[in-house]
């Protein structure tokens, strides 16, 4: 479904957590990371198509997030020509997007990254709201950078007591004799007793193991 310039409807999805980290998934077989996004089918809202994305790529329902806002209109970009397929170049020329700001009332153990059987992430970390642009596909950074900065102005709050936590608390290494078993994951330590969501992976910052993904034959297609 296209409208009369070319670009499919998409919605894009930028999920906080209480800390107002944001998830960002790394594409299933390469080392792109990106944020939910998908098309809206015919008949669809954008809101609709919204949480149906947020249920197949992560899969959240409704009731483990808050809607906190949206873009005001629609954000394009245009995708290369060597990524649109051949049938369909001179018809399709990219994505016009609106974006959702939302935040995550459940708990990370409530994230599947394979709700479906078609997933399209194998990763996922929280990561600082002003993500690396770096290790996202080049023409989808501009778009990523109006969302963000449009939408920056709507994060929550964090409670003021908050303020005096930050900083004051890092993890400390078990001492000898006590009951605590932690286990180091790179420089992460971890309980002994912790579990991952389905799907979800502690890799390392991606900002720092970027490696370029091949370009696709002319005969694929990146859409979403």
């Amino acid at each position: 479904m296209l409208d009369r310039d070319g670009f499919r409807p998409n919605v894009g999805i930028i999920l906080l957590n209480q800390r107002n980290q944001v998830f960002w998934g790394k594409r299933i077989r390469t080392h792109s990371w990106q944020f939910p996004q998908g098309g809206i089918d015919r008949g669809e809202t954008p809101e609709q198509a919204m949480f149906r994305e947020l249920h197949e790529e992560v899969g959240l329902q409704p009731s483990h997030v808050r809607v906190v806002a949206r873009t005001r209109d629609w954000l394009r970009y245009e995708v290369p020509e060597r990524y649109v397929r051949r049938d369909a170049r001179g018809h399709y020329r990219g994505q016009k997007q609106i974006w959702y700001l939302l935040q995550l009332i459940g708990y990370d153990t409530d994230l599947n990254l394979r709700a479906t059987n078609h997933p399209e992430f194998d990763a996922w970390r929280w990561n600082d709201y002003w993500v690396p642009l770096d290790v996202v596909v080049e023409f989808k950074r501009g778009v990523y950078r109006m969302a963000l900065t449009e939408l920056a102005r709507f994060l929550p709050r964090h409670e003021q007591r908050n303020r005096y936590l930050r900083g004051s608390f890092r993890a400390r290494e078990p001492e000898q004799g006590s009951g605590t078993m932690l286990l180091r994951h790179g420089h992460l330590l971890l309980h002994r007793d912790i579990e991952l969501p389905p799907g979800a992976t502690f890799d390392p910052d991606p900002g720092t193991n970027f490696v370029a993904e091949p370009q696709p034959s002319p005969a694929t297609a990146a859409v979403d």
